[in-house]
């Protein structure tokens, strides 16, 4: 049986033209606000470096917490190969703090992409010796937890010092996700308490079907996180409703969808990467294929993804047909403000 939707995201990468950066910034603001007026519980950032999307969603997410005051803002995610801990702890506490405590922080871990390429302006004099692991996240769980990272705490002539991270958010480490993609990520993952992001690219393992793979993954993570059945996960696929989308904009969602097709089915690389199939159709048709889904069955929180390459308009239309329309039909009730 399928849980009702409680709780209702969506997924964007904010993209930005190269010679005029700021309008892509502030539609990506403008999309949010719009989010929270719909009533959606959370939004969430992706984080691209060295490309036209967000490279700082945390620095995004602080101007986000400014112009809202109820929807979550989270990362969907954080390569953490290319931050320091101690630092990113500062600044997701302050954004947190800023927010009232509505920061939903998630992290992948791994050498940074094109690592060759960009080691000498990373890390130029440690790329050697740096460790992309697991520890590199439960260290930063640490230092948001208020752990010491100093020996010293007390007063010196005028000046105050703290033994840990400042500002301290009491409850942010207890809402840390992990995007994992394998079995290992994901046990890894509820292992260690996290909350679980699974997306619309995973590791195929036994088969070639996603949703088979996803749902394996889902029940591996529950079956492993100290809260069971009540651990965190949240679903991240494209859907586009056409409910109230224009001639031109169907025609294209069906023909972005189209030029997707042939990565489903087929494990991609060494990794042996599934991807899902994008959802086109009116929100009646997608209800039916998302109940009809053992992984959706699974979870009752989604970020649905918008499309990197559409228009501003177009995510306007998708989101109100996903709360006007679509969610509803998946059991999610807006929030008492929203303007559905």
């Amino acid at each position: 049986m399928t849980r009702p939707l409680r709780a209702l995201g969506f997924l964007t990468i904010g993209l930005f033209d190269r010679a005029d950066p700021r309008p892509g910034h502030e539609a990506t603001l403008a999309i949010i606000e719009r989010a929270e007026r719909l009533g959606f519980d959370s939004a969430w950032l992706r984080d691209r470096h060295l490309q036209y999307g967000i490279s700082s969603p945390v620095a995004v997410l602080a101007a986000a917490s400014q112009r809202t005051r109820r929807i979550r803002l989270g990362t969907a995610v954080i390569p953490l190969g290319f931050e320091n801990p101690f630092r990113l702890a500062e600044d997701l506490a302050t954004v947190d703090v800023l927010s009232g405590g509505r920061l939903e922080p998630g992290f992948s871990v791994g050498p940074p992409r094109r690592f060759d390429e960009i080691a000498e302006a990373l890390y130029p004099d440690t790329a050697a010796h740096e460790r992309f692991g697991y520890e590199r996240l439960a260290r930063l769980r640490r230092y948001l937890a208020g752990d010491a990272v100093s020996a010293f705490a007390g007063v010196e002539g005028i000046e105050e010092y703290s033994e840990r991270i400042e500002p301290h958010s009491a409850t942010l480490a207890q809402r840390l996700w992990y995007g994992a993609g394998s079995p290992e990520s994901t046990r890894w993952a509820a292992e260690n308490g996290f909350h679980l992001l699974t997306s619309s690219v995973i590791q195929s393992r036994e088969t070639t079907d996603f949703d088979r793979e996803q749902h394996a993954q889902i029940r591996l993570f529950r079956e492993h996180h100290p809260d069971g059945e009540r651990a965190r996960v949240s679903q991240g696929l494209v859907v586009i409703p056409t409910d109230t989308a224009t001639a031109d904009q169907r025609e294209r969602y069906r023909a972005y969808a189209a030029s997707r097709a042939h990565r489903v089915g087929v494990p991609h690389g060494p990794k042996r990467m599934l991807f899902a199939a994008d959802i086109v159709g009116t929100s009646e048709e997608i209800a039916q294929t998302l109940t009809q889904s053992r992984a959706f069955a699974e979870v009752d929180e989604v970020a649905f993804a918008l499309p990197f390459s559409f228009r501003e308009a177009d995510y306007v239309q998708i989101l109100e047909d996903i709360a006007g329309v679509l969610a509803p039909l998946l059991g999610w009730e807006p929030a008492a403000d929203a303007t559905v």
